[in-house]
């Protein structure tokens, strides 16, 4: 048998966002996107700002569940650009998601966000994150996102 896989923490994300763009009804659902502006990344592996030229294109399906297709780029405090692809889902109890929808503050652990992220660089000081594969856990704020990512051994 192989092992089980381990998660080690990788770096704490908080993204500040910009006002949401509603697009309407797409094929899959209602469609909008959320422009992520700015923000800092802070961890035990690395440290940076996230660069203002990312967006979270979503998709809402008509359960209330949100796919969050996101693709932003980070720089870290050493000079390296990092792009971050990062995929996943947010539901949870109506109640939530529309206090969320509302900009309030909600308990993270009231709802479900998780994603799985691709990060890819050509620093070679960070190359190693060209092959690994990462998870999130994530909550929404009024204005931003944190994002936990934790890469798997």
């Amino acid at each position: 048998m192989p092992p089980a896989p381990k998660l080690r923490h990788f770096c704490d994300i908080a993204a500040e966002l910009g006002p949401i763009r509603e697009m309407g009804d797409g094929r899959a659902g209602r469609r909008r996107i959320i422009p992520i502006v700015g923000g800092r990344v802070t961890g035990p592996e690395i440290s940076g700002r996230i660069l203002n030229l990312g967006a979270d294109w979503q998709t809402i399906f008509a359960d209330g569940t949100a796919e969050l297709d996101t693709r932003y780029a980070m720089e870290t405090d050493d000079g390296a650009l990092i792009e971050v692809v990062n995929y996943g889902f947010r539901h949870g109890p109506a109640e939530m998601i529309e206090r969320l929808a509302a900009g309030e503050d909600v308990p993270p652990g009231s709802y479900y966000m998780r994603t799985q992220a691709r990060l890819e660089t050509g620093d070679a000081r960070y190359a190693w994150v060209n092959r690994m594969l990462f998870v999130g856990a994530g909550a929404r704020q009024k204005s931003s996102v944190r994002v936990s990512l934790f890469v798997i051994e």
